[in-house]
């Protein structure tokens, strides 16, 4: 299978990844929805990340405890930062999560044949960024709250 680059005209949104199982997401939402920043691979999407593009967090993680998904939405604040020596990159972020009932399950993405196909759901291992083309991210807005 090719691999699909990322290009900025191919771009709808980032995806950044959070496992629900290695640090308990849902805990630490619950306290403060408000994400300022997330850790990301540096590399070729690292450095197409921009301040105003779009961005959504997806929490993998037990299906038996929490469901996969689309928790929150929001927007990349500015250029990502490199860590120190041996650290990781962050991306800061103004990014939202979702109330429970509003966050979107990968079951919902899978059953859109528009979405069945994102990076996400083919490479779930895959680093931090991930992303979703223009046409994904705009089916996708179809199931987010207003």
């Amino acid at each position: 299978m090719t691999q699909r680059r990322v290009t900025p005209e191919a771009l709808g949104a980032w995806l950044v990844k959070g496992n629900a199982d290695a640090v308990d997401l849902a805990a630490r939402f619950a306290a403060d929805p408000e994400v300022t920043s997330w850790c990301v691979r540096p590399g070729y999407r690292t450095r197409l990340m921009r301040a105003g593009q779009p961005v959504l967090l997806w929490a993998s993680g037990s299906r038996r405890r929490l469901p996969y998904g689309i928790w929150g939405v929001g927007r990349v604040a500015d250029a990502p930062v490199p860590g120190g020596p041996g650290e990781p990159w962050t991306v800061p972020l103004e990014l939202t999560v979702l109330p429970v009932g509003d966050r979107v399950p990968r079951e919902v993405l899978r059953a859109d044949h528009r979405l069945a196909g994102v990076e996400v759901l083919r490479q779930p291992q895959g680093a931090n960024p991930s992303w979703l083309t223009v046409e994904e991210y705009a089916a996708l807005r179809e199931h987010l709250p207003a």
